[in-house]
């Protein structure tokens, strides 16, 4: 489901880095992380010059312990994904379903490389980049990573998350997400950030099996009078809150959760805001068949257009669009 393709034959992706830009970053870091080595192994040598030779040999693997193996791993962990080399070539480490890594995984990753990188100079890792599909090492593998382009070219817009409408935020609190696979994140995300180039009633289909399987991995069905755009969105948004409140504490919050708040017209990946979102993201030529998007006084009712799905009934066929 990572490779998501709607009725109009467009794949929703997103952009994994190839090997040259990958092995770029790598070589940047090795200079680095090797220079940073030498200099502290010619710091130990001097001031550990009278132990013996095992306390000398237990000195020198622990250096490289936490030089060559420690150091990367706290650096990709403390900056989401983003070495001194990653950071030059534009080029960042998510989750396979979008969003940003944790310390399990930059362990992983960096356990993994030992092998595939610093014992077999790389040559463990070009090969397994190049048989992937998505130019995933066996780390990357392992860790459920992906390397992706952080940095687009020039006329090409970031896509981002849309926020959910207030009235759904905090509404999902209770819901069990562990359920939930990455590559069905991944989809749900691809879908959201693109949802407004597809076709009104493309986007009504692939929202509503998108929610379907939401609902059944979370064991609780989706609300009735929830437009599955909104139900979706609002979902992400307090799957990331909980991932933000894990890694900052129980005061922050990223517009969802009982404790996040709202954060009007700015959208957020994982738990880094990349930019701002016009008014009304979920707005005509959304996910809502007819371009039908309500701005209502109470939004858990709201009366239905002539010709829409559910016309008859009061269910809620739109929602207010960020304000």
């Amino acid at each position: 489901m990572s490779a998501l393709v709607t009725g109009d034959a467009v794949v929703l992706g997103l952009q994994s880095a190839r090997l040259p830009s990958r092995a770029l970053a790598l070589v940047i870091d090795l200079v680095v992380v090797w220079t940073a080595y030498l200099l502290v192994s010619i710091g130990l040598a001097v001031a550990t010059a009278s132990l013996d030779e095992a306390a000398g040999t237990a000195v020198a693997i622990a250096s490289f312990l936490l030089v060559l193996v420690g150091a990367p791993i706290a650096v990709e962990t403390l900056s989401h994904g983003r070495s001194l080399g990653k950071l030059a070539c534009g080029l960042r480490v998510v989750r396979d379903d979008g969003g940003p890594i944790r310390f399990r995984h930059a362990l992983v990753r960096g356990a993994m490389g030992v092998v595939e990188i610093l014992m077999s100079f790389g040559v463990i890792a070009c090969i397994a980049s190049l048989v992937s599909a998505r130019g995933r090492r066996i780390g990357d593998v392992f860790a459920g990573t992906l390397v992706v382009r952080e940095r687009m070219p020039a006329g090409r817009a970031m896509v981002v998350v849309p926020p959910p409408p207030p009235w759904l935020v905090g509404r999902f609190t209770e819901l069990d997400l562990s359920g939930v696979p990455d590559d069905l994140w991944l989809a749900i995300r691809q879908y959201l950030t693109r949802m407004r180039q597809l076709d009104p009633a493309v986007s009504w289909s692939m929202a509503q099996r998108l929610a379907g399987d939401l609902a059944a991995c979370t064991g609780a069905p989706a609300p009735e009078r929830v437009p599955p755009a909104a139900y979706l969105a609002a979902v992400v948004n307090e799957r990331q809150a909980r991932d933000a409140r894990k890694a900052f504490g129980a005061a922050a919050g990223v517009g969802g959760g009982s404790q996040g708040r709202v954060v009007p017209g700015v959208a957020v990946t994982g738990d880094v805001a990349l930019g701002r979102v016009t008014p009304g993201a979920f707005g005509p030529g959304g996910a809502v068949p007819g371009g039908v998007a309500l701005e209502v006084a109470d939004p858990q009712v709201a009366p239905v257009r002539d010709g829409a799905p559910g016309a008859g009934t009061p269910p809620v066929t739109g929602f207010a669009p960020p304000a």
